[in-house]
């Protein structure tokens, strides 16, 4: 095997990778994969206060009891099923679809928390989760004396 050097290693790479890509696009075509293939789900925001961190997550058809968290170290973990059935029946036609999936999101928290009070609600496909800090996270307001 002789080695080929840097410069035109990468260029065979680089042309292997596009003839990979029209190779799937022959065969898809400009097929993408469903938006929440391509994003990671459920999308969150994680908003740091003084003495609290807020996560609120997007689980649109999940059920409270088909979610789970769990807080080890400074990493928040959220994962569950999300089980969703849609019938509808007319004139002439009935259409059922069923969409089953399971996530799992791991968040690296801004602090340390105190897990014994976590408050997790779930209201209109919004989970909030509320992990207080502990109260070595939290800031220390220092006086400055004069002299």
């Amino acid at each position: 095997m002789a080695l080929l050097p840097t410069r035109q290693r990468r260029n065979e790479l680089t042309r292997l990778h596009d003839e990979m890509d029209d190779l799937v696009r022959s065969f898809f075509g400009e097929w993408e994969p469903p938006f929440f293939e391509r994003t990671r789900w459920p999308a969150v925001d994680v908003q740091d206060k003084e003495n609290e961190v807020i996560v609120r997550a997007e689980v649109a058809g999940c059920k409270p009891e088909d979610i789970d968290i769990s807080v080890h170290g400074n990493t928040l973990t959220i994962s569950g099923e999300k089980k969703q059935e849609e019938k509808k029946e007319e004139k002439g036609y009935y259409r059922s679809e069923r969409y089953y999936g399971s996530f799992r999101r791991d968040l690296m928290l801004p602090s340390d928390v105190e897990p014994q009070n976590i408050d997790a609600t779930c209201k209109e496909g919004i989970l909030t989760v509320k992990l207080p800090k502990a109260e070595k996270a939290k800031p220390v307001k220092i006086k400055v004396k004069g002299q």
